[in-house]
């Protein structure tokens, strides 16, 4: 692998596009053609010291597509209507192609100039079902399935026309200071960030951020064929940008996420904060199993949905543990729920809930719920805001470690737990409650089978 070459773009294109706003000489077929001597030479590094028009670049096995800076790099040809970069061999099942890095640069796809998605070719387009997109595939910005050992590295991807990055049945894959942003941003186009399709194992995201139109992240392990797992995840410093949505991690089938880590969630959203549930009205709830999110202070600005009720929270899975650990709160312009749990995504309000048909005719289960660190501070904007709001089938609630303060003059109002009359919980246990101007610390006592508190302070 020492002998594999490494080639300037400057040497074989005009390069004389601008990674922002296009134009100039289509160098497709010049770059392209470096790119497939790994094919035959084991690799290769193609450096891009310039910008290029191109409408795709296809990548093997041992590729390297290193950017000098963020004025080189990519925009994407005029209804090109395809991913800027994927990957040769798509594979539903087996790994193919390995060793692929992606560093530095600008991938600006033009959305305004790309259709939102395009008929099936059943002879290339097989990773998902067909039926779950309307028959169509909708066109990604970055789009690997069937890959080993993939690095995206301080990337800034612009103007993405459906998902940013998309990567189904994978191993090892690392994306590290990838910022995406949408300077056309057009509401409901499903304009996501990174979404992630299973099988897969070993994903970590590091300080990741920025604006998207949609989820910034969506973790979905049997979203495309209903059974396939995701497990050993690790998130580690999310910044958003007025996202549409934060993150969402999605099981619909027999397909398992486990072992997965989110920490150090920040910045600004509009709707909706993280969604874990089934999504889709399918024959299961999902299957749900360790999951860990810590360290998230989001601000929300005006919600853009109007379908629901904003959330910070919403829960709805087969759950064998989530935790949820030092969550922050912090003047709120509404009465949003921080946390929904057993609340079925189609189910709009809390008013639907005793009529809405839950999967296989039976509600979900979250076996342990652990709410560790809770700081809510509130003005006049949440008045009535219920924290945490259950609805479902708890097993065990455990509640620590909370303080809930109101501004002196704010109307007492609102609970930070209510177990709403769908809801129950066998065991809870709650402990070291600091709380100024709530009505009740606990709202509907009588629908939890053995309750045990200590360290309660009302005021």
């Amino acid at each position: 692998m020492s002998n594999i070459s490494t080639v300037y773009a400057s040497t074989v294109a005009a390069l004389d596009s601008d990674v922002r706003t296009g134009g100039g000489t289509d160098d497709t077929a010049a770059l392209q053609a470096v790119l497939d001597r790994a094919k035959t030479e084991g690799g290769i590094r193609l450096i891009m010291d310039g910008a290029a028009l191109i409408s795709q670049l296809v990548v093997y096995s041992n590729t390297t597509i290193e950017c000098l800076n963020q004025d080189c790099g990519f925009f994407q040809k005029e209804q090109s209507n395809r991913a800027i970069i994927t990957n040769a061999h798509w594979d539903r099942h087996g790994i193919q192609d390995r060793n692929i890095t992606l560093k530095g640069g600008t991938y600006n796809q033009d959305c305004l100039r790309q259709m939102h998605d395009v008929p099936y070719d059943f002879g290339t387009l097989s990773f998902v079902n067909p039926e779950d997109f309307a028959g169509n595939h909708w066109v990604f910005a970055i789009e690997f399935y069937g890959v080993e050992n993939v690095l995206l590295q301080d990337l800034l991807i612009l103007d993405f026309r459906t998902f940013c990055v998309t990567i189904g049945n994978f191993r090892r894959v690392t994306l590290e200071r990838v910022w995406v942003d949408l300077p056309n941003r057009m509401h409901a186009q499903n304009q996501d960030g990174f979404h992630f399709w299973g099988p897969g194992q070993f994903l970590t995201i590091r300080d990741c951020g920025g604006k998207v139109g949609d989820d910034f992240m969506n973790i979905g392990p049997d979203e495309g064929d209903r059974v396939s797992s995701i497990t050993d995840v690790l998130v580690d410093g999310i910044f958003l940008d007025d996202a549409d949505q934060a993150i969402r991690i999605l099981s619909r089938g027999s397909g398992l996420i486990d072992r997965c880590t989110i920490r150090n969630v920040q910045g600004s959203y509009r709707s909706f904060g993280f969604y874990i549930n089934s999504w889709f009205p399918d024959v299961t709830a999902g299957n749900f199993g360790d999951i860990f999110i810590e360290n998230v202070n989001l601000t929300h600005t005006e919600p853009n949905y109007p379908y629901r009720p904003p959330m910070l929270f919403s829960v709805g899975g087969d759950i064998r543990c989530l935790t949820l650990k030092n969550i922050r709160h912090e003047y709120p312009i509404d009465k949003r729920a921080i946390g929904e749990f057993g609340f079925p995504f189609y189910a709009t309000s809390p008013a639907t809930i005793d009529t809405y048909e839950f999967p296989a005719g039976k509600p979900p289960v979250i076996k342990n719920l652990i709410i560790d660190g809770l700081t809510t501070l509130e003005n006049a904007d949440s008045e009535n805001m219920e924290q945490l709001q259950i609805f479902g089938e708890i097993g065990n609630l455990i509640l620590r470690n909370v303080v809930s303060v109101k501004d002196d003059g704010v109307t007492r109002s609102g609970n930070i737990l209510k177990v709403y009359p769908t809801g129950h919980v066998k065991t809870a246990i709650v402990s070291n409650v600091f709380s100024v101007g709530a009505a009740k610390v606990i709202d509907g006592e009588e629908r939890i089978d053995q309750l045990v508190t200590s360290e309660v302070i009302a005021q």
